[in-house]
């Protein structure tokens, strides 16, 4: 497929291009490190934050040795060159270091939150450019790797996962540099007031960080087990909500939903035993905190009985070692998140893993080197299976004329539509040639082909959107070819009756419109796409017979020399084919005019003689 790049995104740097197309936390730092003006401000306001917060709880405790017990010094002394000398005196000196205070907490209030911006726009576009590949793969991913998975997987990958490894970069590693950076402060404040007591929180704290760390590693597995049972838990429930409305009419919602429920209590047992016992190491890491606290508070008072320390810098000790949780708490909590972002991680580079569809050169373009409106097919010895053990088209050869009608018929199961997905390139086969006028799809590309290959299905996709963008599919058509091909596909009148005509949303999945009608904004959606190769996979199931009737005359003129394969169980449609091919087990064993095979003794008799003598 196409993949140029969009000229208003930031093109993809060498470090997002590492092996298998999949992301290491090496090519995160680097695609972090690319912002280097919004990294330089962040450190910059971080470190003014730290200047800013690290001296407010020494402000208010130093009053208590310099005015509470009268030994003034040097911030008293300060103020007294400030004001003049009619306001010195006790509260003077207390309402300024309360002022003071209360300002470098607004000051280090408005310096964090644009520094936590500064990350966040920096996290954001990370995300963003591992999103836009993970999507640009999306656009080549073989089908077959797509469908093992299913869109409740891929969809969870791109949202919950993303979102993970978004609150790490972002949130987690700026509270980091500010964790960092106002343990550093503290230290120095620290030691300078009294270096033995600050030796002893110093080492404190690396024995907190190390005991959290070996109760999260073992935190980590359950939070595995957490995520893969939210994982299973929305595969079911994603999967049985898209089919609750088959579900509810055989009246077995109570055994799927029954299911959903076990998985749901799956999803509680983990997900609780997660909770509690990561909670119960995050509380005993505090407590191992408190502990030190109070065996801290306890050498202090010995400290200022047997030395220099006075009683105002010991409060303004207490004061420290309790600004200091919290930075602390941060570093042991970023543990948990890491180690989250990094089964994120995974799970995201699972989707890079997923095999792509073979990248042909467009060497020939069969499709526009001819003067003919469609083109010729070839097939030789084509097998395919799902697995080893389930082949499904066997040393299939056969050849198509250009503007040929071939109906693919037989029982459930013979390869029919796997047929016409092999053709269409949405699984590649595991061996054989498949050729356009000649031309090996390897020279071709399976882009050109799509572009020149329309298929209808049975159960046609729409979106919940304009019934507009539902024909055009983003291209940009006059109102008057979209009337044309809506006349054609006998639903005009039906749009016309609709309350915004062609603006109406139709819903999703088209749940605004009837069976009949789906299949019908599809026929019309093919007639814009102006294909030379059409594919009707019972694209007309669903309507009645005087209205299939007046859509295949209305389609025939449309249809006259563009090759076509029809994929039907109604002889209405068969009948409409120049030549039928009967599949069973993969392989053709009939082929022939459906006058000619009607009266054999085949499969093709069996299928459709009922049909045939009602007709006539």
């Amino acid at each position: 497929m196409n993949q140029a790049a969009d000229s208003s995104t930031t093109p993809a740097q060498p470090s997002e291009q590492t092996a298998g197309g999949s992301f290491r936390w090496s090519d995160l730092l680097a695609m972090v490190r690319q912002h280097r003006h919004e990294l330089v401000k962040a450190n910059i306001i971080a470190i003014l934050g730290a200047l800013m917060s690290v001296p407010i709880p020494l402000l208010i405790p130093l009053m208590v040795d310099e005015v509470l017990l009268h030994k003034p010094a040097a911030a008293v002394a300060l103020m007294n060159q400030l004001f003049p000398q009619s306001w010195h005196g006790p509260i003077l000196y207390i309402l300024a270091i309360l002022v003071l205070t209360l300002l470098l907490r607004l000051i280090a209030l408005v310096l964090g939150v644009w520094q936590m911006r500064q990350f966040t726009c920096i996290s954001k576009d990370v995300i963003f450019r591992i999103r836009r590949r993970l999507l640009q793969r999306l656009e080549r991913v073989s089908m077959a790797e797509y469908e093992t998975l299913g869109s409740g997987v891929v969809a969870s990958h791109m949202v919950t996962d993303l979102d993970t490894v978004d609150r790490f970069v972002g949130e987690t590693l700026s509270k980091l540099l500010v964790a960092i950076l106002s343990l550093t402060g503290t230290a120095i404040v620290l030691l300078w007031m009294h270096w033995p007591l600050a030796l002893f929180i110093l080492f404190l704290n690396p024995i907190v960080i190390y005991i959290t760390t070996v109760f999260g590693r073992r935190v980590k597995e359950l939070k595995r087990k957490e995520n893969s049972a939210y994982q299973i838990f929305q595969e079911s429930l994603a999967e049985t909500l898209d089919a609750i409305q088959e579900i509810r009419a055989a009246n077995r919602e109570r055994h799927y939903i029954g299911r959903i429920i076990d998985k749901a209590d799956n999803v509680r047992r983990h997900s609780s035993a997660f909770t509690w016992k990561s909670d119960a190491a995050s509380r005993l890491s505090f407590v191992v905190f408190v502990f030190g606290f109070d065996i801290f508070r306890a050498l202090s008072m010995f400290t200022v009985l047997y030395s220099d320390l006075s009683i105002g810098q010991m409060m303004a000790i207490y004061a420290y070692l309790w600004y200091m949780s919290q930075p602390v708490q941060e570093i042991v909590g970023i543990q948990y998140t890491y180690h989250a972002a990094r089964a994120a991680l995974q799970r995201i580079n699972s989707l890079f893993k997923m095999q792509l569809e073979p990248d042909f050169p467009h060497e020939k373009n069969p499709f526009t080197d001819n003067d003919n409106e469609s083109v010729s097919i070839q097939i030789r010895h084509l097998n395919f299976s799902y697995s080893p053990d389930k082949q499904i088209l066997r040393d299939l050869s056969l050849d198509i004329a250009v503007g040929e009608k071939i109906a693919l018929v037989g029982a459930s199961g013979g390869g029919k539509t796997t047929f016409v997905q092999v053709l269409l390139g949405l699984y590649p086969a595991d061996s054989g040639q498949i050729r356009f006028n000649q031309i090996p799809i390897e020279q071709i590309g399976m882009d050109v082909v799509r572009d020149h290959v329309s298929i209808v299905l049975q159960h046609p996709a729409l979106f919940n959107d304009s019934l507009r963008n539902n024909l055009t599919l983003g291209n940009n058509i006059a109102d008057e070819q979209l009337w044309q091909a809506l006349h054609t596909a006998q639903l005009s009148e039906a749009v016309k009756q609709l309350p915004q005509q062609l603006d109406t949303i139709i819903g999703r999945n088209g749940m605004r419109l009837s069976g009949g009608q789906k299949q019908r904004v599809a026929i019309a959606r093919m007639l814009l796409s102006n294909p030379q190769v059409v594919i009707l996979d019972e694209a007309t199931s669903a309507l009645d017979s005087d209205t299939e009737g007046r859509l295949h005359e209305a389609l025939q003129a449309f249809l006259h020399n563009r090759t076509t394969l029809i994929i039907a169980h109604r002889l209405s449609a068969v009948r409409q084919a120049d030549r039928a091919l009967v599949f069973e087990d993969g392989r053709i064993i009939q082929q022939g005019h459906h006058d000619e095979l009607i009266q054999g003794d085949g499969l093709y008799a069996h299928l459709y003689r009922n049909q045939h003598e009602q007709a006539s």
